[in-house]
Formats: structure tokens, C-alpha cells, sequence
């Protein structure tokens, strides 16, 4: 089998999450319907997609990676990168997925354990008194916390304990496969910058403000990243000090970390994967 790295995209809001669930559920991974895809292409053995990175339900990818193998019929010729791209595209409609890019790769490589980075962003709005105030445009692609307001700076002072090589046991939600994982985690960036909304121009005069909060790591554990945002932004609305940060680091425990202080998924994109 030819063995292709593809970087794709989805709105996650109609997903369980990125990773494949039972046919018979409500609602399917972004991986029932890339695999469903790939079995119009009549593959000789059923195609599997590998991802690099999972993404909860409601959670939304600008870009996440899978690789996958595929066996064509003896005498047929292997697909090009564009034409596995174009078909694949092609079945995928009409679901907000996308396929970015293909590659033909080793078969040595693995989408999810060759991955020397992930990058995540999470979009904040500002200026909201109540979440009726949210643009329709913004629904389900941000969080506008309570109160409308927040302390940039001390979320800028509390982001700097975040990075580095950390235990981050606090910052991890308890789950059946939880304990399996180290919970060691090296962190290489929190940033916190302004950043446009979606046709924000048309409803300036709103005062409305956009903010992402940026990061990447090597890898990271089970809403590592709602909760790490959960409390930058309780620093933010004054319920916790910059400090009080390393403190939860220091802690190691899941049952410390704050409660109702995790980021709701709408607000979070997988932005990248660096190989």
C-alpha cells in the first residue's frame, strides 16, 4: 500500500469529536465520514485514517493530520497526491470538511507519534454583557465570559508559569485512560494577543473585542487546554492571582483545579501540526 499524510480541516460543531464513534450515535467523529469517503475511492482493503491529534466534540480544527494507507486493485496504478486530495473532497461534500493538502510519505511515518508540535488557538470576545450579544456570525467559534471584561495583563503574567516542562495533573480531566498517560508535558508558547472576529468592521461600534490565546506543545493531555484557559481566564475576571497558577502546577492534583472554571470547546481550534 501507498502509505499519504493529509492535513484537513472541519467545523466541529455537528461532531462528536475528530475521533470515530459507533454508527448507531446522535452524533459521528470527523472520522466516520473521512473513512466513509475513503471507501468510495474502492480501495482492495478498507481504508483507516490515523490522526495525528483528537479534538473533542464542539471543537474545531484549521488544520489537523491523518495519515492512511491505501491498497489499490492489482494493475492499477497509485493515486497522486491531487487526485487522492480531489476525491476525497469530492465525497466529503456536503460536510464542513476539508482536505487541505495530501503527501505521499515512508511507511515508517506516523501522523500522530512523528508530530513535533501542535499548535492551538482559543478566540475570545470581550464586551458581552450576556451571551445573547454574541454576533450571530461568532455563534459556536468563541467564548464571551460572564462579566464582558478581562485583566489582559495579569493573564499575560499567569501564562508565563505555563511554559516549560511541567506536571500538569491539575490541568488534566479524570477519564477512564487518564492515569495510562504521563502527565508530564512540555509547554513552548502561551501567548495572549488581540485578533479580529469575523466581520467584526460591520459591528465595531459594539465595542467589541477579540483576543486568542495561543498555544503549542509537543503533545498534551486530555482538556489540557480548555482547563489551561479556564484559568487564564479566572485571572483574568479576578477570581484567581497570576500566582495562584504555579500553585495549581504545584499542587498536581485534578481535583484542585477550580470548579466550572474550564473553557466551554466552541472557542477552540487545532491550528497546526508540525512535522
Amino acid at each position: 500500500p501507498a502509505r499519504y499524510l493529509v492535513f484537513f480541516q472541519y467545523f466541529g460543531t455537528r461532531y462528536s469529536g475528530v475521533a470515530e464513534t459507533r454508527s448507531d450515535q446522535a452524533l459521528l467523529g470527523v472520522q466516520n465520514y473521512l473513512e466513509e469517503a475513503a471507501q468510495k475511492l474502492k480501495p482492495s482493503v478498507p481504508i483507516r485514517f490515523h490522526v495525528s491529534s483528537r479534538t473533542d466534540s464542539g471543537v474545531h480544527a484549521l488544520c489537523n493530520a491523518a495519515h492512511l494507507d491505501v491498497l489499490r486493485a492489482p494493475g492499477k496504478p497509485q493515486l497522486s497526491r491531487h487526485q487522492l486530495q480531489l476525491s476525497l473532497n469530492y465525497h466529503l461534500r456536503p460536510q464542513p470538511i476539508r482536505i487541505l493538502s495530501a503527501h505521499r510519505v515512508s511507511s515508517s511515518f506516523h501522523a500522530r507519534f512523528s508530530a513535533l508540535s501542535r499548535t492551538y488557538i482559543y478566540r475570545l470576545l470581550l464586551g458581552c454583557a450576556h451571551h445573547s450579544q454574541v454576533p450571530v456570525f461568532e455563534q459556536d467559534l468563541c467564548w464571551a465570559p460572564a462579566g464582558g471584561s478581562l485583566n489582559i495583563p495579569a493573564m499575560q503574567e499567569a501564562a508565563k508559569f505555563l511554559v516549560g516542562t511541567h506536571d500538569f495533573s491539575t490541568f488534566r480531566s479524570l477519564n477512564s485512560d487518564s492515569h495510562s498517560q504521563s502527565p508530564i508535558r512540555t509547554i513552548f508558547q502561551v501567548d495572549i494577543q488581540p485578533s479580529a472576529g469575523f466581520l467584526a468592521h460591520h459591528y465595531e461600534h459594539r465595542g467589541l473585542e477579540f483576543w486568542e490565546v495561543k498555544v503549542r506543545g509537543r503533545a498534551f493531555l486530555y482538556r489540557q487546554v480548555r482547563r489551561m484557559v479556564g484559568a487564564l481566564v479566572s485571572v483574568g475576571q479576578g477570581k484567581l492571582a497570576p500566582h495562584h497558577i504555579q500553585e495549581l502546577l504545584e499542587v498536581r492534583d485534578p481535583l484542585a483545579f477550580p470548579a466550572s472554571a474550564m473553557a466551554p470547546p466552541q472557542g477552540l481550534f487545532l491550528q497546526s501540526v508540525e512535522y
